[in-house]
C-alpha cells in the first residue's frame, strides 16, 4: 500500500513520535487524522499538515469510537492505525516513600496497553470494511512498544510491563485479524528525542546518547516515522516486533 493511498489515524499525534509519523505520512500524500488529548496542539499540527484532529481519550471506549467515526467521515475510510499515545512515569517497586503507588501502575497499564488495544480493535472494525487488494490486504495496525519491554531498568516496572503487553499483543492480534486482511506490526523504539527528553537538558541527553553503540546519539522521531511508513508499504511484514535502537541494550 503506497502512503499516497493511505488513510491513517495516529494516536498521540500532537507530539513526539505520533506527530513525526503524522507529518511524514502527510508529506507522502496520505490522509491523516490525529487522536490526542491536547486539543490546542492537535489542532495546530492538523492544520499544518492539512489533516484532521479529534480530541480523544484512548482509554475510553466511547471516546475512541467517536474518534473512529469522525475519521471515517473526514477521510472516507481508514486503512492504517498507528498507536503512539503513551506515558512513561517512573517509580521503584519499593522506594523511599514506600511501595510503588498502585494507581500509577494502573494508569500506565491503562494508557499504554489497554489504550493501544482499545484503538486497535475499533480501528480494525473500520479497516475490515475496505475493499481488499488482490492479495486480500485491507490495512495495517502499527503499535508502539519499547525496548524497555525487554531491557526494563530500575523504576520502569509499570512502563516495562505495559510495553511488554504491547509486544505480547502483536502475534495473536495478527492471527486474529488475518482472515480480515489486516496486518499487525509493532515498533520497539530505544531512546528518542521526544518532548519529555528534550526537557532534561543537554548534559543528560549526552549521557543517554553515549550508551547507544551506533550511531551514538538519540533517535530522531523522523526515523520512527520512516519505519512506520515502510511497514505500511511492505505488505509481507506481519506479526513481528521491530526494534529501532542503535543496538542499545539497557542495563
Amino acid at each position: 500500500m503506497p502512503l499516497s493511498n493511505t488513510a491513517a489515524v495516529v494516536t498521540g499525534g500532537a507530539s513526539g513520535l505520533g506527530e513525526a509519523t503524522a507529518r511524514h505520512f502527510a508529506a507522502q500524500g496520505a490522509m491523516v487524522t490525529l487522536f490526542d488529548r491536547d486539543a490546542a496542539r492537535g489542532e495546530a499540527v492538523a492544520a499544518e499538515i492539512d489533516g484532521h484532529f479529534v480530541q480523544t481519550d484512548v482509554t475510553d471506549e466511547a471516546s475512541v469510537q467517536a474518534a473512529i467515526t469522525f475519521a471515517k467521515e473526514k477521510m472516507g475510510r481508514i486503512t492504517t492505525a498507528v498507536n503512539c499515545a503513551g506515558i512513561a512515569d517512573a517509580a521503584k517497586t519499593v522506594g523511599r516513600d514506600g511501595p510503588h503507588p498502585l494507581p500509577l501502575f494502573q494508569r500506565t497499564i491503562d494508557i499504554n496497553l489497554v489504550g493501544t488495544f482499545n484503538v486497535a480493535r475499533l480501528a480494525a472494525e473500520a479497516i475490515q470494511e475496505n475493499h481488499p487488494a488482490p492479495d486480500g490486504a485491507r490495512g495495517v495496525i502499527i503499535n508502539t512498544a519499547s525496548i524497555a519491554a525487554y531491557d526494563g531498568q530500575k523504576g520502569q516496572t509499570a512502563y516495562a510491563a505495559s510495553k511488554g503487553g504491547v509486544v505480547g499483543l502483536c502475534l495473536p492480534m495478527a492471527r486474529d485479524l488475518s482472515k480480515l486482511g489486516i496486518r499487525v506490526m509493532t515498533i520497539a523504539p530505544g531512546i528518542f528525542m521526544t518532548p519529555m527528553l528534550a526537557g532534561l537538558g543537554e548534559e543528560v541527553q549526552a549521557g543517554l546518547a553515549a550508551d547507544v553503540p551506533c550511531p551514538p546519539r538519540l533517535g530522531d522521531p523522523a526515523e520512527f516515522a520512516a519505519l512506520a511508513g515502510f511497514i505500511v508499504q511492505a505488505g509481507y511484514l506481519n506479526g513481528e516486533v521491530i526494534r529501532i535502537d542503535g543496538a542499545l541494550r539497557m542495563r
